[in-house]
């Protein structure tokens, strides 16, 4: 099987051994100084390590450096854990009066919020989501975000939330990123539907989510726990029967209010999302188990609210992913870097530890492990950077976006085309 060896390159930011929770230091990175890559056609990495011992053990490997000489720093692809990008419309109407002041329940409680842009998922086709959903996997990969989760949640009917989770399917067929896609038709109880929520999660139960199964749609299930959305109790009786049909779960938890990541512990959910109302109790049970805290700056900086308490999470030990929250909402912004750059300066996390956030511990959210590390057997999801030194990655805040991603050993040009 023909090899390429990709460097020599200035680092590889590897994280070979870095362990899935608890704080992380600089001795985590597993940087390699002067490093190769060596990448098999099927698009998984053979072997790390210096260049010129993989050039000498490897000399049928075809060497390949793409910027001719110049310093490069790779990473792996980043991997963002919880998006909302298959929707219609916008919400600038929201924004502007966020802006003057009023809150985001408030908001939702009137004619805006989730509900008017339910309005306009369902007016769209399903080729208007692709493409939607297509056009964000192209800006992601651009800016390294070489694998994203997808979430339906827009339709809110077993006809409509088909529909979005077909145009992520679809849109699959027209992007290299990998798209997860997760069924969020408990986004809230649609406000057309008269017998009231008890009746409409019977309803996904019964009718939706053994569709969903039957077409292969998702593997994935998650629901928003709130007071403008679902309650403790009916959460969990519709997580605990997604679990039996096999599907995984996840949870918006604690974003307004605490408490509700105890249902995302107890059903065993794979993660749970947002946490930025989570209290001291929420941080202890989210590190004693395996269940992975993802943090949503995009949201905090689009609502003008605290971030999760990433720093408390970590030295509590919990496994802390960082994700975009993209959606029209309240992360319009979509920009995983960036926000993950501000989240670390304002929590205080190390380099190791944001980067890792966006990466394996991300693709640990979505239940990846081939993704997010440079290491032996894993995808050639790499990313690179045009500098030496991996620092300038995170202190430029997301200005410094790769000069090159390639997903599964393939090169792909900044805006996402083939090179």
């Amino acid at each position: 099987m023909a090899h390429t060896l990709l460097g020599p390159l200035a680092q590889a930011v590897t994280f070979t051994d870095a362990p899935l929770q608890g704080a992380l230091s600089a001795n985590n990175l597993g940087i390699v100084e002067n490093a190769g890559l060596l990448i098999d056609t099927s698009g998984k990495i053979v072997a790390v390590g210096a260049f010129t011992a993989l050039q000498k053990k490897h000399p049928q490997a075809t060497p390949w450096q793409p910027l001719w000489g110049a310093p490069l720093v790779a990473l792996p692809g980043f991997v963002d854990a919880h998006t909302h990008a298959c929707f219609a419309g916008n919400r600038a109407l929201d924004y502007d009066m966020r802006l003057a002041g009023r809150p985001y329940l408030e908001i939702a409680q009137a004619s805006g919020g989730i509900w008017s842009t339910v309005q306009a998922t369902r007016k769209a086709t399903m080729q208007d989501l692709s493409l939607a959903v297509q056009g964000y996997a192209e800006t992601a990969l651009r800016r390294g975000v070489t694998t994203l989760e997808v979430k339906s949640g827009y339709g809110l009917s077993v006809q409509e939330e088909l529909k979005a989770l077909r145009a992520i399917a679809h849109a699959q067929t027209q992007t290299v990123a990998q798209l997860v896609p997760t069924c969020l038709a408990a986004h809230i109880c649609p406000k057309d539907f008269a017998d009231g929520p008890q009746a409409y999660i019977h309803l996904l139960i019964d009718t939706l989510l053994p569709k969903v199964k039957a077409e292969g749609l998702a593997q994935r299930v998650d629901i928003f726990i709130e007071e403008t959305a679902f309650g403790a109790e009916m959460a969990t009786w519709y997580l605990s029967a997604a679990k039996t049909m096999g599907f995984d779960l996840t949870v918006h938890a604690d974003q307004f209010t605490a408490g509700s990541s105890a249902v995302a512990v107890a059903v065993g959910a794979v993660s749970a999302d947002h946490l930025e109302a989570s209290s001291e109790a929420d941080i202890a049970r989210l590190a004693a188990s395996d269940t992975v805290a993802v943090a949503l700056p995009g949201a905090s900086m689009g609502l003008g609210m605290g971030y999760a308490p990433a720093r408390r999470l970590l030295d509590a030990g919990a496994g802390l992913a960082i994700a975009s929250d993209y959606n029209p909402g309240s992360a319009p912004m979509g920009h995983l870097l960036l926000q993950a750059s501000v989240l670390a300066a304002a929590e205080k996390l190390t380099t190791a530890e944001t980067l890792a956030g966006l990466t394996y511990r991300a693709a640990n959210a979505l239940r990846l492990p081939g993704k997010g590390r440079l290491a032996t057997g894993y995808a050639a999801d790499i990313q690179l950077y045009l500098t030496n030194d991996y620092r300038e990655i995170l202190y430029w805040q997301g200005q410094m976006e790769p000069a090159l991603v390639l997903v599964g050993g393939k090169t792909r040009a900044p805006m996402g085309q083939p090179a």
